[in-house]
């Protein structure tokens, strides 16, 4: 790897979920493999330019979704962006609603999540490190905020709050389950 003055770097970074395997409109596109402690991430990481500003690209699936939900290295994905210098993340995903004013095509800028996985591993302290961590607020609420006024500028159907259900997948929820979901508002 090239001395660290060469290094790849983005403060910023966008994982991209099922429909979204590259940005449009970048520039001075550069691919990086990376490999980390915990493995590989889903694919080479895209570094380039946005609109002037050094955006990093992940497809969280692989590029050809080939990487199923249970099967994805988060852990993976999270440190090879960190360690080129990322520091805020917007993940894009494609769900559904339980909320009829949300119709297909909404965005939603959650601020809650509530975690339905059970086969991955949820955190980075393992093998001897112990650490406890807040999740009141699981989100960045300045980046949420910026993310908000920007869609509403350019006239996108968007929800600034909203409560995340993770399902492990690949299955979706049952009937019953999304009764429940649906019932918890």
């Amino acid at each position: 790897m090239p001395a660290n003055n060469n290094k790849p770097h983005a403060p910023i970074a966008v994982i991209g979920g099922t429909g979204l395997e590259q940005i449009e409109g970048m520039t001075d596109v550069q691919p990086v493999a990376l490999d980390t402690p915990f493995g590989k991430p889903s694919d080479f990481i895209t570094i380039g330019k946005l609109e002037g500003v050094s955006v990093a690209f992940l497809p969280r699936h692989g590029r050809g979704h080939f990487i199923s939900p249970t099967e994805l290295n988060s852990r993976a994905n999270i440190y090879a962006l960190k360690s080129i210098g990322v520091e805020q993340i917007i993940a894009v995903c494609s769900c559904g609603s339980f909320k009829e004013e949300l119709a297909p095509g909404s965005l939603v800028i959650p601020d809650q999540i509530i975690d339905r996985t059970r086969n991955r591993v949820s955190t980075f302290f393992t093998d001897g490190i112990v650490a406890h961590i807040s999740f009141a607020h699981p989100f960045c609420r300045d980046l949420s905020s910026l993310l908000y006024k920007s869609a509403r500028e350019v006239t996108a159907n968007v929800c600034q709050k909203g409560a995340y259900v993770c399902m492990e997948g690949p299955a979706f929820s049952t009937r019953a389950e999304s009764k429940l979901y649906k019932s918890w508002g």
